[in-house]
């Protein structure tokens, strides 16, 4: 056991430091002098999940001195499958907490910085301040586009990552040096047009396989070896384990980093994406649109005339089902919709209610007004009214 004693000159490496990065030190590309850049070295980590998991980690073992942290969530049995800092034993605890927990596990020698706290317009520019560059594990729009403007802002590289059911995306969006997050993608998608990972799933090791991508390439920026993805966007498919490399240019209209940006200061980002600015599945409807399970299952044990429309995908069915459910998937409901009456009173439910939320959406844009949204979904139906049922 290593006493774990720390030189006061940030310009030396312990004995201990040289045995711990030893096969660093072998290396030509990085040494004495690479380690000691790496001490010196800051990153802040926007995220501890699927994709903040391996980052942290493999940043924590190589030695990067400080380690900034955001996130203010709580670790969710759900989570175990892809987002491996954490673990059953700290299911229920903070996800900072757990992460730091097992980063000073890993490398006790490394400072972390803990924010717990959401990243927004308000407090981004002084949460990032002391760190060189900024790492986004992150699974929503308005995020990205802040992580990208905080980044163009202050000169900082932003180590992009992106994973959805099988296939991920890497690039190094950095201004001083090439393309910016917003010169790909100038405008978010329309909300509910790109489904999130809570909805469409993701494969356990996928965050793994981009996260460490995300780790290699803050590495090799702080050490300043090889040729990072500036003007690239890499392309993974894990079903075919293939990459694919894109060449991206400077967007010479782009509203922040070209040379008459419009954007010259933080924005509203959930306004601008017009969805919230977080990785959970929340509630986005108005309470008078909402309705509770219990309360659906009085009326059906009733016999009330109520139709129930499962706005799920069809394999879901295998998972958990109500029964005298019609189901339309969200994918075709706006083909769909036609079919239902709107003088009937209908209820549409999906995982955990923002699938359905979005139907709601369509039919109340329709003009339908006899409908609501099953709070929590089919996962709440099973606490609540069928315990039978399996929550996923």
């Amino acid at each position: 056991m290593f006493n774990n004693q720390f030189p006061t000159n940030g310009d030396l490496l312990s004995h201990e430091e040289i045995l711990r990065y030893s096969r660093h030190l072998l290396m030509p590309e990085v040494g004495l002098e690479g380690q000691q850049k790496l001490k010196e070295s800051s990153v802040l980590v926007v995220g501890t999940g699927g994709l903040g998991s391996p980052v942290l980690m493999y940043l924590a073992a190589a030695g990067v001195g400080r380690i900034g942290i955001v996130d203010y969530d709580v670790v969710d049995f759900t989570n175990l499958q892809r987002q491996i800092i954490h673990g059953s034993s700290t299911i229920g605890e903070r996800k900072l907490v757990s992460a730091r927990d097992r980063l000073h596990d890993i490398n006790p020698g490394v400072q972390l910085d803990l924010y717990d706290e959401p990243f927004t317009s308000e407090n981004a520019m002084r949460i990032s301040e002391p760190y060189d560059l900024i790492i986004d594990g992150t699974d929503n729009f308005p995020t990205r586009y802040l992580v990208n403007d905080v980044c163009v802002l202050t000169h900082k590289a932003n180590v992009y990552g992106s994973i959805f059911r099988f296939e991920g995306q890497l690039s190094v969006f950095w201004a001083e040096k090439g393309p910016c997050y917003r010169c790909l993608f100038p405008e978010p998608p329309p909300p509910g047009l790109v489904p999130s990972c809570a909805e469409g799933g993701v494969f356990g090791v996928l965050p793994g396989t981009i996260g460490t991508l995300q780790a290699t390439e803050a590495l090799k920026i702080l050490l300043g070896i090889g040729e990072p993805l500036i003007g690239k966007l890499l392309l993974y498919d894990a079903l075919e384990m293939s990459f694919t490399e894109l060449r991206l240019k400077k967007n010479p209209n782009c509203k922040i980093c070209s040379d008459s940006p419009e954007i010259t200061e933080l924005i509203d980002y959930e306004a601008f994406c017009g969805v919230p600015g977080h990785d959970r599945e929340e509630d986005r409807l108005a309470k008078e649109w909402e309705i509770e399970p219990l309360q659906v299952h009085e009326k059906m044990s009733r016999g009330e005339d109520l139709r129930l429309i499962d706005v799920r995908e069809p394999h879901e069915l295998q998972i958990s089902k109500i029964e005298g459910a019609e189901l339309i998937p969200l994918g075709s409901f706006a083909s769909e919709m036609h079919k239902l009456d709107s003088a009937q009173e209908i209820v549409l439910f999906c995982k955990t209610g923002s699938r359905s939320a979005r139907a709601l959406e369509l039919l109340a844009g329709a003009g339908f007004r006899r409908v609501k949204n099953l709070r929590g979904g089919i996962n709440a139906w099973a606490e609540q009214v069928d315990s039978s049922l399996p929550r996923y």
